[in-house]
């Protein structure tokens, strides 16, 4: 990536969604780069995901301005994969999956020069990804310890960016809310809800008539209003 609009950006930046590089998040538009990027013909020996990426314009000086960006995902997976020298899958599975007395396998696309799409499109059961969820929930713990260093779980689950005034605000790839809820989604009304103080998590697989519908998300967000409200009777 030198030498492009990334030189400057973080890993941390790259997981709060803040890079400041410019990005077109609409599915509905077939011209974005949500719609486009996984359809880039990338140059020879050069993952798409990579390629695409370098040739991104800055909008923002690093660390400014919060910009969701699916295509960063992707560059996060893309590094992790890098750093470990084995596939996302792989990795996935040695030190989450095979951990979670998951029911069923997972399965998870690959991009166009191989490589796992890792900001979507991991087909896995409900039932596992709210075991997943409570994985999560529980510190990632496995033997005893955290699969991550300490204090991860602290910074990723909390706003380090903030996005509006009633505690919603963004972490390390997680959507955060009031009452250190947080929630990971996905487009057609995936979702995983984690809500640590009432030991809860809500699972949600769905198919929206659309990639992301206002009033299905309104919905989505009643529902778990409802179900947080019938534990608070008990």
């Amino acid at each position: 990536m030198k030498g492009s609009a990334y030189d400057d950006v973080t890993i941390e930046q790259l997981l709060t969604m803040t890079s400041g590089v410019k990005w077109n998040e609409d599915y509905s538009d077939p011209n974005s780069d949500v719609s486009k990027f996984n359809f880039h013909v990338a140059e020879d020996g050069i993952d798409v995901t990579a390629s695409y990426m370098r040739a991104l314009e800055r909008a923002h000086a690093p660390g400014t301005q919060f910009l969701y960006s699916t295509g960063e995902t992707n560059l996060i997976g893309l590094l992790v994969s890098e750093a470990t020298g084995k596939p996302l899958a792989e990795y996935l599975s040695e030190k989450i999956w095979q951990h979670i007395d998951a029911h069923q396998d997972a399965s998870w696309l690959l991009g166009p020069t191989g490589h796992e799409i890792s900001g979507c499109c991991i087909q896995a059961t409900t039932r596992d990804f709210a075991l997943f969820g409570d994985f999560i929930r529980n510190g990632a713990v496995v033997n005893g310890e955290s699969i991550v260093p300490d204090g991860w779980f602290e910074k990723a689950v909390t706003a380090q960016v903030k996005l509006d005034e009633e505690g919603s605000g963004y972490g390390y790839q997680w959507w955060i809310s009031a009452n250190d809820i947080y929630q990971g989604k996905g487009i057609f009304g995936q979702a995983i809800y984690i809500d640590p103080n009432r030991s809860l998590v809500i699972a949600v697989n769905a198919n929206w008539e659309s990639a992301s519908h206002r009033e299905s998300s309104k919905s989505r967000a009643r529902m778990f209003d409802y179900l947080t409200g019938l534990i608070d009777k008990e």
